[in-house]
Protein backbone atom coordinates (compact mmCIF):
# COMPACT_ATOMS: atom_id res chain seq x y z
CA UNK A 1 0.00 0.00 0.00
CA UNK A 2 2.89 2.33 0.86
CA UNK A 3 4.87 1.92 -2.32
CA UNK A 4 1.81 2.14 -4.37
CA UNK A 5 0.90 5.30 -3.06
CA UNK A 6 4.47 6.87 -3.20
CA UNK A 7 4.92 5.67 -6.89
CA UNK A 8 1.26 7.38 -6.98
CA UNK A 9 2.47 10.40 -6.07
CA UNK A 10 5.97 10.48 -8.40
CA UNK A 11 3.25 9.92 -11.19
CA UNK A 12 1.04 12.82 -10.97
CA UNK A 13 2.46 16.00 -11.54
CA UNK A 14 1.33 19.40 -9.25
CA UNK A 15 0.23 17.68 -6.23
CA UNK A 16 -0.52 20.10 -4.00
CA UNK A 17 1.09 20.25 -0.36
CA UNK A 18 1.06 22.58 2.63
CA UNK A 19 -2.14 23.41 2.47
CA UNK A 20 -4.96 23.69 5.46
CA UNK A 21 -7.65 20.53 4.61
CA UNK A 22 -10.89 20.46 6.64
CA UNK A 23 -11.82 17.11 7.53
CA UNK A 24 -15.92 17.15 8.66
CA UNK A 25 -16.72 13.80 10.48
CA UNK A 26 -20.32 12.46 11.15
CA UNK A 27 -20.82 10.50 14.25
CA UNK A 28 -23.63 8.62 14.48
CA UNK A 29 -26.63 9.73 16.61
CA UNK A 30 -26.49 6.64 18.64
CA UNK A 31 -22.71 6.64 19.16
CA UNK A 32 -21.60 7.80 22.77
CA UNK A 33 -17.33 7.34 21.68
CA UNK A 34 -14.89 10.09 22.92
CA UNK A 35 -14.12 11.98 20.28
CA UNK A 36 -10.35 11.54 20.48
CA UNK A 37 -10.87 7.77 20.13
CA UNK A 38 -12.66 8.86 16.80
CA UNK A 39 -9.86 11.63 16.08
CA UNK A 40 -7.37 8.88 16.27
CA UNK A 41 -9.17 6.50 14.05
CA UNK A 42 -9.92 8.88 11.32
CA UNK A 43 -6.09 9.69 11.50
CA UNK A 44 -5.28 6.48 10.68
CA UNK A 45 -7.62 6.30 7.90
CA UNK A 46 -6.24 9.13 6.17
CA UNK A 47 -2.70 8.04 6.40
CA UNK A 48 -3.72 5.00 4.00
CA UNK A 49 -5.24 7.25 1.49
CA UNK A 50 -2.40 10.19 1.64
CA UNK A 51 -3.30 11.85 -2.32
CA UNK A 52 -6.92 12.79 -2.66
CA UNK A 53 -8.47 14.92 -5.55
CA UNK A 54 -10.42 17.68 -4.27
CA UNK A 55 -13.57 17.06 -2.24
CA UNK A 56 -13.97 13.25 -1.28
CA UNK A 57 -16.38 11.76 0.95
CA UNK A 58 -15.59 7.95 3.06
CA UNK A 59 -19.09 6.37 3.71
CA UNK A 60 -17.69 2.97 4.05
CA UNK A 61 -14.86 1.40 6.10
CA UNK A 62 -12.80 -0.91 6.79
CA UNK A 63 -12.40 -0.39 10.10
CA UNK A 64 -15.00 -1.79 12.39
CA UNK A 65 -14.48 1.42 15.13
CA UNK A 66 -15.38 3.79 11.87
CA UNK A 67 -18.54 1.37 10.89
CA UNK A 68 -19.97 1.62 14.31
CA UNK A 69 -19.59 5.03 15.26
CA UNK A 70 -18.92 7.27 11.96
CA UNK A 71 -21.55 8.03 9.52
CA UNK A 72 -18.88 9.78 6.96
CA UNK A 73 -15.95 11.28 6.67
CA UNK A 74 -15.21 14.14 4.52
CA UNK A 75 -12.39 16.01 3.32
CA UNK A 76 -14.51 19.68 2.45
CA UNK A 77 -14.09 22.89 0.70
CA UNK A 78 -10.78 22.16 -1.12
CA UNK A 79 -12.34 24.12 -4.24
CA UNK A 80 -12.54 27.56 -1.95
CA UNK A 81 -9.16 27.76 -1.78
CA UNK A 82 -7.64 25.61 -4.78
CA UNK A 83 -8.88 26.71 -8.35
CA UNK A 84 -8.63 23.67 -10.26
CA UNK A 85 -9.32 20.11 -8.92
CA UNK A 86 -5.68 18.47 -8.27
CA UNK A 87 -4.04 15.87 -6.25
CA UNK A 88 -3.46 17.14 -2.56
CA UNK A 89 -0.92 15.24 -0.29
CA UNK A 90 -2.70 15.01 2.85
CA UNK A 91 0.43 13.93 4.48
CA UNK A 92 2.14 17.23 4.17
CA UNK A 93 -1.02 19.24 4.64
CA UNK A 94 -2.34 20.76 7.83
CA UNK A 95 -5.16 18.60 8.52
CA UNK A 96 -8.17 20.11 10.67
CA UNK A 97 -10.59 17.52 11.63
CA UNK A 98 -14.36 18.68 12.79
CA UNK A 99 -15.99 16.17 14.51
CA UNK A 100 -19.93 17.32 14.96
CA UNK A 101 -23.42 15.14 15.75
CA UNK A 102 -25.98 16.40 14.28
CA UNK A 103 -29.35 18.00 16.11
CA UNK A 104 -32.52 15.76 14.87
CA UNK A 105 -35.18 17.50 17.37
CA UNK A 106 -36.17 20.33 14.19
CA UNK A 107 -37.27 23.51 14.45
CA UNK A 108 -38.88 25.20 18.24
CA UNK A 109 -40.32 28.40 18.09
CA UNK A 110 -40.13 31.55 20.54
CA UNK A 111 -43.15 32.77 22.64
CA UNK A 112 -43.74 36.13 23.52
CA UNK A 113 -46.87 37.24 25.59
CA UNK A 114 -48.32 40.68 24.84
CA UNK A 115 -51.73 41.14 26.35
CA UNK A 116 -52.46 37.90 27.09
CA UNK A 117 -51.97 36.51 23.61
CA UNK A 118 -48.59 34.77 22.86
CA UNK A 119 -47.01 35.54 19.79
CA UNK A 120 -44.43 33.35 17.80
CA UNK A 121 -41.44 35.99 18.06
CA UNK A 122 -38.69 33.39 16.41
CA UNK A 123 -38.04 30.02 15.58
CA UNK A 124 -34.97 28.37 16.59
CA UNK A 125 -32.98 25.56 15.82
CA UNK A 126 -29.97 24.18 17.88
CA UNK A 127 -26.87 23.55 15.35
CA UNK A 128 -25.24 21.63 13.66
CA UNK A 129 -29.14 20.79 12.40
CA UNK A 130 -30.07 17.26 10.71
CA UNK A 131 -32.36 19.07 8.15
CA UNK A 132 -29.45 21.83 6.83
CA UNK A 133 -26.90 18.63 6.23
CA UNK A 134 -25.14 19.04 2.83
CA UNK A 135 -27.20 22.40 2.29
CA UNK A 136 -23.40 24.58 2.07
CA UNK A 137 -22.39 21.66 -0.52
CA UNK A 138 -25.70 22.14 -2.93
CA UNK A 139 -25.04 25.95 -3.07
CA UNK A 140 -23.08 26.70 -6.23
CA UNK A 141 -22.11 30.45 -7.15
CA UNK A 142 -19.82 32.11 -9.87
CA UNK A 143 -18.21 34.45 -7.60
CA UNK A 144 -16.22 33.39 -4.51
CA UNK A 145 -19.14 34.22 -2.27
CA UNK A 146 -18.41 31.06 0.04
CA UNK A 147 -14.95 31.29 0.87
CA UNK A 148 -15.27 35.15 1.09
CA UNK A 149 -17.80 35.13 4.04
CA UNK A 150 -15.47 32.18 5.99
CA UNK A 151 -12.37 33.91 5.21
CA UNK A 152 -13.85 37.10 6.73
CA UNK A 153 -14.77 34.99 10.02
CA UNK A 154 -11.63 33.53 10.32
CA UNK A 155 -10.19 37.34 10.58
CA UNK A 156 -12.47 38.74 13.21
CA UNK A 157 -11.67 35.57 14.87
CA UNK A 158 -8.12 36.35 14.77
CA UNK A 159 -8.54 39.94 15.71
CA UNK A 160 -10.64 39.23 18.48
CA UNK A 161 -8.26 36.38 20.01
CA UNK A 162 -5.74 39.25 20.00
CA UNK A 163 -7.43 41.42 21.51
CA UNK A 164 -7.05 44.26 18.94
CA UNK A 165 -9.02 47.48 19.81
CA UNK A 166 -12.42 47.87 17.60
CA UNK A 167 -12.49 51.46 17.93
CA UNK A 168 -9.13 51.47 16.60
CA UNK A 169 -9.41 48.95 13.87
CA UNK A 170 -13.32 48.77 13.06
CA UNK A 171 -14.87 45.56 12.78
CA UNK A 172 -17.83 43.66 14.89
CA UNK A 173 -15.74 41.73 17.43
CA UNK A 174 -15.29 38.33 16.91
CA UNK A 175 -18.18 38.21 13.94
CA UNK A 176 -20.37 40.62 12.79
CA UNK A 177 -23.32 41.66 10.34
CA UNK A 178 -24.12 40.15 7.09
CA UNK A 179 -26.48 41.99 4.57
CA UNK A 180 -27.01 39.51 1.10
CA UNK A 181 -29.50 41.34 -1.50
CA UNK A 182 -30.34 39.46 -4.73
CA UNK A 183 -33.47 38.44 -6.46
CA UNK A 184 -36.09 35.71 -5.04
CA UNK A 185 -34.64 32.53 -5.48
CA UNK A 186 -30.81 32.61 -5.90
CA UNK A 187 -30.22 30.92 -2.67
CA UNK A 188 -30.02 33.85 -0.13
CA UNK A 189 -31.95 32.50 2.83
CA UNK A 190 -29.97 28.73 1.82
CA UNK A 191 -26.65 30.73 2.33
CA UNK A 192 -27.63 31.98 5.37
CA UNK A 193 -28.60 28.30 7.02
CA UNK A 194 -25.70 26.89 5.04
CA UNK A 195 -23.25 29.31 6.85
CA UNK A 196 -24.85 29.18 10.46
CA UNK A 197 -24.10 25.17 9.79
CA UNK A 198 -20.95 25.52 8.59
CA UNK A 199 -19.90 28.03 11.50
CA UNK A 200 -20.87 25.40 14.24
CA UNK A 201 -19.18 22.97 13.04
CA UNK A 202 -15.84 24.79 12.12
CA UNK A 203 -15.75 26.64 15.78
CA UNK A 204 -16.85 23.44 17.86
CA UNK A 205 -13.35 23.58 19.45
CA UNK A 206 -13.45 26.92 20.74
CA UNK A 207 -16.51 25.73 23.71
CA UNK A 208 -17.44 22.38 23.82
CA UNK A 209 -19.73 22.96 26.28
CA UNK A 210 -22.14 25.81 25.03
CA UNK A 211 -24.84 25.40 22.32
CA UNK A 212 -24.62 26.61 18.93
CA UNK A 213 -28.32 28.56 17.46
CA UNK A 214 -29.86 29.71 14.67
CA UNK A 215 -32.56 32.27 15.91
CA UNK A 216 -35.10 33.74 13.38
CA UNK A 217 -37.17 36.20 15.15
CA UNK A 218 -40.47 37.35 12.96
CA UNK A 219 -40.42 40.57 15.32
CA UNK A 220 -38.17 43.81 15.25
CA UNK A 221 -37.93 43.47 19.49
CA UNK A 222 -34.57 41.93 19.62
CA UNK A 223 -34.46 43.12 23.62
CA UNK A 224 -36.77 40.48 24.60
CA UNK A 225 -33.42 38.10 23.50
CA UNK A 226 -30.76 40.00 24.68
CA UNK A 227 -30.86 38.17 28.33
CA UNK A 228 -30.36 34.79 26.47
CA UNK A 229 -27.17 36.04 24.31
CA UNK A 230 -24.77 34.86 27.24
CA UNK A 231 -25.59 31.57 26.96
CA UNK A 232 -24.24 30.64 23.75
CA UNK A 233 -21.09 30.08 22.23
CA UNK A 234 -22.59 31.26 18.78
CA UNK A 235 -25.85 32.64 18.08
CA UNK A 236 -26.78 33.49 14.31
CA UNK A 237 -29.73 36.28 14.30
CA UNK A 238 -31.50 35.61 10.98
CA UNK A 239 -33.62 37.83 8.76
CA UNK A 240 -34.66 36.71 5.97
CA UNK A 241 -36.71 39.52 3.69
CA UNK A 242 -35.30 42.34 6.21
CA UNK A 243 -36.71 45.31 3.89
CA UNK A 244 -40.03 44.71 6.15
CA UNK A 245 -38.27 46.09 9.41
CA UNK A 246 -35.82 48.06 7.83
CA UNK A 247 -38.00 50.43 5.32
CA UNK A 248 -36.08 53.64 3.90
CA UNK A 249 -36.84 56.30 6.31
CA UNK A 250 -36.89 58.54 3.72
CA UNK A 251 -40.49 57.57 2.13
CA UNK A 252 -41.64 59.26 5.53
CA UNK A 253 -41.06 62.24 4.57
CA UNK A 254 -43.39 61.84 1.18
CA UNK A 255 -45.90 60.70 2.79
CA UNK A 256 -45.60 57.20 1.50
CA UNK A 257 -45.14 55.19 4.84
CA UNK A 258 -46.97 55.58 8.13
CA UNK A 259 -45.24 57.05 11.32
CA UNK A 260 -45.33 53.61 13.01
CA UNK A 261 -42.95 52.34 10.39
CA UNK A 262 -40.31 54.77 10.83
CA UNK A 263 -40.27 53.98 14.70
CA UNK A 264 -39.55 50.19 13.74
CA UNK A 265 -36.59 51.06 12.09
CA UNK A 266 -35.05 53.49 14.48
CA UNK A 267 -35.84 50.52 16.80
CA UNK A 268 -33.97 48.10 14.52
CA UNK A 269 -30.91 50.12 13.95
CA UNK A 270 -30.95 51.11 18.55
CA UNK A 271 -30.79 46.98 19.23
CA UNK A 272 -28.44 46.40 16.20
CA UNK A 273 -26.36 49.19 18.11
CA UNK A 274 -26.62 47.21 21.27
CA UNK A 275 -25.88 44.13 19.97
CA UNK A 276 -22.31 44.76 19.03
CA UNK A 277 -21.04 44.29 22.63
CA UNK A 278 -22.14 40.80 22.77
CA UNK A 279 -19.18 38.42 20.93
CA UNK A 280 -20.89 35.73 20.25
CA UNK A 281 -23.60 37.23 17.71
CA UNK A 282 -23.53 37.24 14.46
CA UNK A 283 -26.41 38.79 12.51
CA UNK A 284 -27.60 37.45 8.63
CA UNK A 285 -30.12 39.15 6.42
CA UNK A 286 -31.47 38.57 2.97
CA UNK A 287 -33.52 41.02 0.98
CA UNK A 288 -35.26 41.54 -2.56
CA UNK A 289 -36.04 45.04 -2.70
CA UNK A 290 -32.60 46.63 -1.69
CA UNK A 291 -33.97 49.67 -3.38
CA UNK A 292 -36.11 50.13 -0.06
CA UNK A 293 -33.54 49.45 2.30
CA UNK A 294 -32.79 52.31 4.96
CA UNK A 295 -28.91 53.48 4.11
CA UNK A 296 -28.52 53.65 7.54
CA UNK A 297 -29.09 50.10 8.26
CA UNK A 298 -26.93 49.09 5.59
CA UNK A 299 -23.82 51.05 6.48
CA UNK A 300 -23.77 48.71 9.36
CA UNK A 301 -23.30 45.41 7.22
CA UNK A 302 -19.80 44.26 7.66
CA UNK A 303 -20.17 42.61 4.39
CA UNK A 304 -22.76 43.14 1.65
CA UNK A 305 -22.67 40.43 -0.84
CA UNK A 306 -25.26 40.44 -3.94
CA UNK A 307 -26.37 36.83 -5.12
CA UNK A 308 -27.72 37.11 -8.83
CA UNK A 309 -28.62 34.41 -10.80
CA UNK A 310 -26.16 31.65 -11.95
CA UNK A 311 -24.40 31.80 -15.30
CA UNK A 312 -24.24 29.10 -17.69
CA UNK A 313 -21.49 27.55 -16.22
CA UNK A 314 -23.17 27.37 -12.70
CA UNK A 315 -25.81 26.02 -14.50
CA UNK A 316 -24.16 23.32 -15.46
CA UNK A 317 -22.82 22.16 -12.25
CA UNK A 318 -26.12 22.79 -10.40
CA UNK A 319 -27.55 20.07 -13.44
CA UNK A 320 -24.41 17.62 -12.96
CA UNK A 321 -25.04 17.76 -9.13
CA UNK A 322 -28.62 16.83 -9.87
CA UNK A 323 -27.97 14.17 -12.29
CA UNK A 324 -25.02 12.50 -10.31
CA UNK A 325 -27.69 12.47 -7.19
CA UNK A 326 -30.68 11.09 -9.78
CA UNK A 327 -27.82 8.78 -10.84
CA UNK A 328 -29.55 6.19 -8.09
CA UNK A 329 -32.19 5.97 -9.87
CA UNK A 330 -31.45 6.05 -13.78
CA UNK A 331 -30.20 2.98 -15.50
CA UNK A 332 -27.22 4.28 -17.62
CA UNK A 333 -27.80 1.41 -20.30
CA UNK A 334 -26.96 2.63 -23.52
CA UNK A 335 -23.64 4.13 -21.82
CA UNK A 336 -22.26 0.70 -20.47
CA UNK A 337 -23.94 -0.83 -23.64
CA UNK A 338 -20.89 0.87 -25.63
CA UNK A 339 -18.50 0.50 -22.90
CA UNK A 340 -18.43 3.87 -21.99
CA UNK A 341 -16.69 5.00 -25.21
CA UNK A 342 -15.41 8.65 -24.44
CA UNK A 343 -16.92 10.50 -27.21
CA UNK A 344 -20.48 9.16 -26.30
CA UNK A 345 -19.33 10.91 -22.80
CA UNK A 346 -18.75 13.92 -24.52
CA UNK A 347 -21.61 14.02 -26.24
CA UNK A 348 -24.05 13.81 -23.41
CA UNK A 349 -21.87 16.81 -21.82
CA UNK A 350 -21.97 19.30 -24.76
CA UNK A 351 -25.98 18.73 -24.57
CA UNK A 352 -26.22 19.67 -21.30
CA UNK A 353 -24.04 22.55 -21.67
CA UNK A 354 -26.46 23.27 -24.33
CA UNK A 355 -29.39 23.06 -21.83
CA UNK A 356 -27.54 25.03 -19.78
CA UNK A 357 -26.98 27.86 -21.87
CA UNK A 358 -30.78 27.69 -22.19
CA UNK A 359 -31.61 27.80 -18.86
CA UNK A 360 -29.33 31.72 -18.36
CA UNK A 361 -32.51 33.89 -16.46
CA UNK A 362 -33.36 31.12 -14.35
CA UNK A 363 -32.96 31.36 -10.21
CA UNK A 364 -31.30 28.67 -8.40
CA UNK A 365 -34.85 27.60 -6.85
CA UNK A 366 -36.38 26.52 -10.49
CA UNK A 367 -33.05 24.81 -11.57
CA UNK A 368 -33.66 22.81 -8.80
CA UNK A 369 -36.63 21.72 -9.21
CA UNK A 370 -36.33 21.17 -13.34
CA UNK A 371 -34.86 17.72 -12.95
CA UNK A 372 -38.31 16.59 -11.12
CA UNK A 373 -40.32 18.14 -13.37
CA UNK A 374 -38.93 16.53 -16.25
CA UNK A 375 -39.58 13.00 -15.05
CA UNK A 376 -43.05 14.01 -13.64
CA UNK A 377 -44.19 15.57 -16.83
CA UNK A 378 -42.28 13.66 -19.69
CA UNK A 379 -41.24 10.40 -18.22
CA UNK A 380 -43.01 8.81 -15.44
CA UNK A 381 -40.71 5.82 -15.46
CA UNK A 382 -38.79 4.42 -13.01
CA UNK A 383 -35.83 4.03 -15.46
CA UNK A 384 -34.69 6.08 -18.29
CA UNK A 385 -31.75 6.39 -20.56
CA UNK A 386 -29.55 9.77 -20.07
CA UNK A 387 -30.22 10.42 -23.54
CA UNK A 388 -33.93 10.46 -22.95
CA UNK A 389 -33.98 12.06 -19.47
CA UNK A 390 -31.45 15.24 -21.21
CA UNK A 391 -34.34 15.00 -23.88
CA UNK A 392 -37.03 15.57 -20.75
CA UNK A 393 -34.86 18.68 -18.98
CA UNK A 394 -34.86 20.26 -22.07
CA UNK A 395 -38.61 20.71 -22.96
CA UNK A 396 -38.90 21.48 -18.81
CA UNK A 397 -36.69 24.36 -19.42
CA UNK A 398 -39.00 25.55 -22.47
CA UNK A 399 -41.54 24.85 -20.91
CA UNK A 400 -40.24 26.81 -17.87
CA UNK A 401 -39.63 30.31 -20.25
CA UNK A 402 -43.31 29.40 -22.10
CA UNK A 403 -45.10 29.83 -18.98
CA UNK A 404 -43.34 32.77 -17.83
CA UNK A 405 -44.41 34.66 -21.21
CA UNK A 406 -47.90 33.54 -20.21
CA UNK A 407 -47.53 34.78 -17.17
CA UNK A 408 -46.03 38.36 -18.71
CA UNK A 409 -48.68 38.93 -21.61
CA UNK A 410 -51.53 38.41 -18.88
CA UNK A 411 -50.25 41.46 -16.91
Amino acid sequence: MDKAAGDLKQALPNVCDNVQIHVEVHQKSNSVAKKEDIRMSVLKLLNRHDIVFGDYKWTEFDDGFLNSNVQSVSIVDTELKLKDRQPIDLSKSSLSLHIFHLNEEGPSSENLEEENEDIVAANHWVLPAAEFHGLWESLIYDTEVKSHLLDYVTTTLLFSDKNVDSNLVSFCVMYGFDFKPGPPGTGKTSLCKALAQKLTIRLSYRHKDLKRYLLAPSTPNLQSFMGLFGDFLLLLLFFCLVESLTAARSAFKAGTEPSDAIRVVNAVLTQIDQIKRYPNVVILTTSNITEKIDMAFVDRADIKQYIGPPSTAAIFRIYLSCLEELMKLLTLRELEMIGFVENNVSRLSLVLKEISRRSEGLSGRVLRKLPFLAHALYIQSPSVTMTTFLQALSLAVDKQFEERKKLADCV
